[in-house]
């Protein structure tokens, strides 16, 4: 078992995150985690002209229903860098579905905020994100997977609370 799969979805205090990056803020290319090597494999490009809005990563000890782990999109003053653990203040979830090759799965997209963001520290829930970016967000996610021949479809907007019973049951379900 390697390092990353060693960690809780929560921090000691459980009001935080552990998140783990493996886009960058502004990085047009996409990296994943593989389990098996517990390295970071470079997965793809996206389109000339099309970057990453904020740090891409993913919530460590949890299984979605796509079966990866739970998708985050963090909120930070300046890129991370692969790999990079950042403690997270949980802001809500954009529950989604995505479709590929006829198969349907929830794909959903967790919003976090860095807890030592100077730029974003007032930030504490999806009320306090404007309308125009949580839009921007959605549209990023539609058109990086249409580039890749898959559906994101949104299925709506959801609170902190909402969010962490998703990461709850989906930790739940990789122990069993």
């Amino acid at each position: 078992m390697h390092l990353y799969e060693k960690l809780s979805p929560f921090r000691e205090n459980k009001h935080h995150l552990n998140a783990i990056i493996d886009t960058p803020k502004g990085s047009r290319n996409k990296y994943s985690y593989r389990a098996k090597s517990g390295l970071f494999e470079h997965s793809g490009v996206l389109p000339a002209g099309a970057i990453f809005p904020y740090d891409f990563g993913y919530i460590p000890g949890t299984l979605g229903g796509d079966g990866d782990p739970l998708d985050i999109l963090l909120l930070m003053d300046e890129p991370a860098f692969v790999g990079c653990l950042i403690p997270a203040r949980l802001l809500g979830v954009i529950e989604a579905e995505q479709t590929e090759q006829d198969k349907t799965a929830r794909n959903d997209r967790l919003i976090g905020v860095a807890v030592h963001s100077r730029v974003h520290e007032e930030v504490r829930s999806l009320e306090d994100v404007s309308e125009q970016l949580l839009e921007e967000i959605e549209h990023f996610f539609v058109s990086y997977n249409d580039a890749k021949g898959k559906k994101f479809k949104p299925l709506g907007r959801f609170d902190s609370e909402r969010a962490r019973r998703l990461i709850e049951e989906s930790h739940t379900r990789i122990a069993h």
